[in-house]
């Protein structure tokens, strides 16, 4: 009987719920969701929140809802009438399934999951009560691989990562990669949210999305919040998933996704007081 218990126990431990964004995600979609399905033995909700795609990506959830979903699995579809951005969207669905799961994963629709990746993340993530957000080493299907975990951008960062010089862009990125990472789990300034592993109750004392960065960096003011909360953001260097990675602010250095990203970051720096220096942040990270 203790052991059925414990059983039972360790499996309602590992209950998660996706939250997943979809804008015409018809080339992804399905192989993110069929992975997402391989996770059989869990307890596993999935939300997927649609901003107004123009394409065949909700018909492709619809067939996945009515011909392949496990039984110990629900899907839930909601669909919005435009995009309105990563954070008010990722809301809704936390919204909809945070008090029906005990671990929260943030998930981008052009990823795929392994079943080792999850549960390795998930008993770092229990081990301590200070763990708030872990994510995997992240690569396309073609092996290249992400900067998953970073430091704190500067402005002077984030200013050449957006500007339409390769070069300049190339020396951004190198500011952004933490170097000299030993340890197989470790804590970073934030990870790229197209993987988050979180906790239910973490997720409650946190709060939601800030819903005044429409599209990025919504993912450095979360794990900002975090460490000021006096939580650890973790990056998982033993566990990798499959990301594609579309980098949408990357396609036209003048488009609505690259005046979303100045705004956010103005309003990040305005809200954190990071114009002049971060080093009172990097001082948490540790």
């Amino acid at each position: 009987m203790r052991k059925t218990i414990k059983v039972v126990c360790l499996l309602e431990q590992f209950d998660i719920g996706f939250v997943i964004l979809t804008w015409n995600s018809e080339r992804y979609i399905r192989k993110c969701i069929e992975s997402i399905f391989l996770l059989r033995d869990l307890h596993v909700v999935i939300c997927v929140v649609d901003n107004g795609s123009s394409d065949q990506t909700v018909q492709i959830l619809e067939d996945l809802r009515r011909r392949s979903i496990p039984l110990s699995m629900e899907l839930d579809i909601i669909c919005l009438e435009e995009n309105r951005g990563t954070t008010i969207s990722r809301n809704i669905g936390i919204k909809k399934i945070l008090s029906r799961i005990k671990n929260l994963c943030i998930l981008d629709s052009d990823t795929i999951i392994n079943k080792k990746a999850v549960l390795d993340m998930l008993q770092v993530l229990h081990g301590d009560e200070k763990n708030g957000i872990i994510g995997p080493k992240m690569e396309t299907s073609g092996g290249v691989e992400q900067q998953s975990g970073r430091n704190i951008p500067s402005i002077k960062l984030k200013l050449l990562k957006v500007l339409p010089v390769k070069s300049l862009r190339r020396r951004g990125e190198e500011m952004e990669r933490i170097a000299d990472i030993h340890e197989d789990v470790a804590p970073v300034g934030y990870l790229m949210s197209a993987c988050w592993f979180m906790r239910a109750d973490f997720v409650r004392e946190n709060g939601l999305l800030d819903e005044k960065i429409f599209y990025a960096p919504e993912d450095v003011e979360y794990c900002l919040r975090a460490w000021r909360n006096g939580y650890r953001v973790l990056l998982d260097r033993r566990v990798k998933i499959v990301h594609e990675w579309q980098r949408l602010s990357r396609k036209k250095f003048i488009s609505k996704h690259n005046w979303e990203h100045i705004k956010g970051l103005f309003y990040l720096y305005n809200k954190y007081g990071l114009w002049f220096s971060k080093e009172k942040y990097d001082r948490l990270i540790q």
